[in-house]
Formats: structure tokens, sequence, C-alpha cells
């Protein structure tokens, strides 16, 4: 632990799964601490004792492919309504519907950049 308290950037790189989920936890919490916010550090000392209880890295990973999967029905969904609002013709519907698959693919891309976690 001294090399993760000396090197943090390094600590989290080299750690995976449920390890690093609670890495991440624990930054928030300091984080918290330093800024005084007592109610967050509460509900992320929950959380961190939850991950440590129940998290296993075969959960996790099946959690976060469940996650992707879920982002790429949304991207599907997005990409027919903005076929429909092409075929309609109306400009605002158009840049509505494009926004919101931008917005659903932004989304995949972070599930699926979760997957290396």
């Amino acid at each position: 632990m001294a090399t993760i308290a000396t090197f943090p950037s390094l600590a989290q790189e080299s750690l995976r799964g449920c390890d690093a989920k609670a890495y991440e936890i624990q930054q928030q919490i300091e984080y918290a601490k330093n800024n005084d916010n007592t109610h967050r550090v509460a509900g992320l000392e929950k959380a961190l004792q939850a991950v440590r209880d129940h998290c296993t890295d075969e959960g996790l990973m099946r959690d976060r492919l469940a996650k992707v999967n879920e982002k790429e029905q949304e991207v599907a969904e997005r990409t027919l309504e903005l076929k429909d609002a092409q075929e309609s013709g109306r400009a605002d519907k158009i840049e509505k519907r494009m926004n919101k698959l931008k917005e659903a693919e932004a989304e995949l891309a972070a599930a699926r950049s979760e997957l290396d976690k």
C-alpha cells in the first residue's frame, strides 16, 4: 500500500475489477473529506463497505457487459429515431434526434471503457 499512497496514478492503473472500484471510491472519500462534505463521506463509506463485502470481479464484469448491451440497444433505437426524423424532413426533429444519438454513443463509449477497468 505504500506504493499506492506515494504514486496514486500508478496504483490506479495497476488495479482492476473490484480493487479498482474500491480504490476509486476511496479517492472520492478523500476528496469529500478534504472539502468537509460529511454527508458524501458517509454515503461513500457505505458504498466502499458494500464493494468490500459483495463485489466479485466476475459479477462486476457481468454488470458492465449488461450496461454495454443496454447502451448498444439505446444507440440502435436512437439511430432508428434519427432515420424517422430524416424521413420527415423536419430540421428541428433531425437536430434533436442527432443530439440524442450523439449522447447515446458517448454513453456507450463510456460503458465500453469501463470493461477495461
